[in-house]
């Protein structure tokens, strides 16, 4: 056999037992690594790539040594899901930098970390002035985690409207020129819906790269052709919009309700806000 072949065979093959130990492994590895993981991914890299492109290596030679570096991280994974001190001394403890807005020099000499490099990554979280923090921790994967005082939060929805709705999240109902039905149906919608707004915004389905609707059936959409700008919709058409979500959700409740006493009540409020929306669409649309 060519030497070519063997190598790419072999590297094939060796790249295709990586992917599946990377699988048994889990989504954790590729994201939040501890110290023993991280030395783990790079030896079964190099056990690997040595395996590849030196045919001197007996295959039956790197093969357990791989199975054994990878298997070894599952085991421990198991156990430190069961046992709270071992996760500890494998995956090491969170450190409190900075508590009651007061830096706690010792902890910083305890990880080997400088006033400087704490600033640093205060500023990665957008923090310029220590006096600003209440509370800050090391992670054992190496992220800072900051939390402001009090006043130096900053202003969110809930303490302003402490009964606010929930937001919900944004369903992607077009992506690449096609429709997807399953979002379209969970937002309450239906084809013929989407397609009026998509010829209000005087877009054909064919040019919308991607497109979503909110929690108040507004339809936002990118277009493959950068250059056509489509006009932003106004208050009265946000309104509008917002309102025919609503009756659509209360038809999808009287729809999905088995008690009588609670699907006429649906249905009653449905008639009403089609009732309102008679009067006042006409205003909207202008």
């Amino acid at each position: 056999m060519p030497i070519w072949l063997e190598a790419s065979i072999r590297s094939a093959s060796i790249l295709i037992g990586l992917f599946i130990i990377t699988r048994m492994l889990g989504k954790k590895q590729l994201s939040k690594l501890s110290f023993f993981e991280y030395i783990v991914g790079i030896t079964v890299g190099d056990i690997a790539a040595a395996m590849s492109v030196d045919l001197s290596i007996n295959l039956r030679e790197g093969i357990p040594s791989i199975l054994i570096w990878s298997l070894v991280p599952v085991a421990v994974s198991y156990i430190s899901l069961k046992n709270k001190k071992f996760r500890d001394f494998v995956e090491g403890n969170s450190t409190v930098f900075i508590k009651n807005g007061k830096v706690l020099e010792d902890n910083l000499k305890k990880e080997k970390y400088t006033i400087d490099e704490l600033m640093e990554q205060l500023r990665k979280k957008d923090v310029f002035r220590l006096a600003d923090v209440e509370f800050a921790v090391l992670e054992p994967n190496g992220d800072l985690n900051v939390l402001l005082k009090r006043e130096k939060q900053p202003l969110a929805v809930g303490d302003v409207f402490p009964n606010a709705p929930n937001e919900k999240e944004p369903q992607t109902v077009i992506m690449d020129g096609k429709i997807l039905d399953e979002p379209l149906s969970t937002a309450g919608l239906n084809r013929r819906w989407l397609q009026m707004e998509l010829e209000k915004q005087g877009v054909t389905l064919e040019n919308v790269f991607i497109a979503q609707v909110d929690s108040y059936g507004q339809l936002t959409a990118d277009l493959y052709d950068d250059k056509i700008q489509i006009p932003e919709a106004s208050e009265k058409q946000l309104l509008l919009a917002a309102l025919k979500k609503v009756e659509a959700d209360f038809e999808i409740f009287a729809l999905e309700t088995k008690a009588e006493e609670a699907k006429a009540m649906y249905q009653k409020n449905a008639e009403k806000i089609r009732n309102l929306l008679a009067k006042v669409e006409p205003l909207l649309k202008n």
